[in-house]
């Protein structure tokens, strides 16, 4: 175990969520609040709301986590907050990139946020699904993914939780190249389907990685989010009873939901941290 002599780990959470209501943003504080009890750290975060407010963190924090969010990834493009963010992502950018700071800044990119990322480093096509995706599904790593990090200790496949009608395709291996970006797994390989794999992560830099799937979802809130009637009805309607029945018992199997919330999220804290502890020291 690292060491906690770096006693206060200050956060950024860039809440995309336009005012919405949702699990990320709960799952994402108890994260931190179970890895900071775990650890004997002291962990903070300040909350940005990135879309309603035009909020964005300034380069105080020792690292960042991007939320998902409604809507299309698409519309916002030029938009006031959009511009903002990515402003504010060229800022973070070009910080990490300036050999007189060694203490780089760490980001994780969820869903939405990831989406934008992949536009905002030109890696590969964001487009509309011709269906939502929404369940709990298998995500299969490439190589690359099984040499990740924050990949460590998962399953292969694992599973996550998916919820989108958007995804990101065509990767541009050129730009990935010019980049030293590398796609870390794709969706459910179905050969017999012409229909071309989404990517379901990126790690786009060495300090900043992206998940088109949510690593902060727990079994708990999925499961009162499932069984809402609104969103009850609308899973039934779309894919069945059997389905909606079959997403309900998949968040009860640890080796699922559960373990993918207990590794993601901490293996990024734990890589991120581990770097202010060794360049510090």
């Amino acid at each position: 175990m690292y060491m906690s002599d770096k006693k206060q780990i200050h956060i950024a959470i860039l809440d995309l969520y336009e005012g919405q209501p949702n699990q990320g943003m709960r799952c994402i504080r108890e994260l931190l609040t179970q890895y900071g009890d775990a650890h004997q750290l002291n962990i903070s975060w300040d909350e940005f709301d990135v879309r309603l407010k035009n909020e964005l963190p300034d380069l105080s924090y020792d690292m960042y986590i991007s939320s998902g969010g409604p809507g299309s990834p698409l519309d916002s493009e030029g938009s006031v907050w959009e511009t903002q963010y990515f402003n504010w992502l060229a800022t973070i950018e070009a910080y990490n990139n300036a050999a007189h700071n060694p203490v780089k800044k760490s980001v994780l990119f969820i869903c939405h946020s990831f989406q934008l990322a992949c536009r905002y480093f030109k890696v590969a096509q964001v487009a509309k699904r011709r269906s939502t995706a929404f369940g709990v599904f298998p995500v299969h790593m490439l190589d690359t993914g099984r040499e990740e990090p924050v990949f460590a200790g998962l399953h292969d496949p694992f599973y996550a939780v998916d919820s989108r009608d958007y995804q990101v395709i065509q990767p541009d291996t050129k730009q990935l190249r010019k980049l030293g970006a590398s796609l870390l797994a794709i969706e459910k390989e179905r050969p017999h389907i012409p229909l071309e794999r989404a990517i379901m992560a990126i790690r786009f830099n060495e300090y900043m990685i992206g998940t088109q799937f949510h690593p902060e979802a727990d079994a708990s809130g999925m499961s009162m989010y499932l069984q809402r009637e609104d969103k009850k009805h609308t899973v039934i309607e779309s894919h069945g009873f059997e389905k909606w029945q079959s997403m309900i018992e998949q968040l009860n199997d640890p080796d699922k939901i559960g373990h993918t919330n207990s590794h993601v999220i901490p293996n990024f804290l734990h890589q991120s941290i581990e770097h202010l502890v060794t360049v510090e020291a």
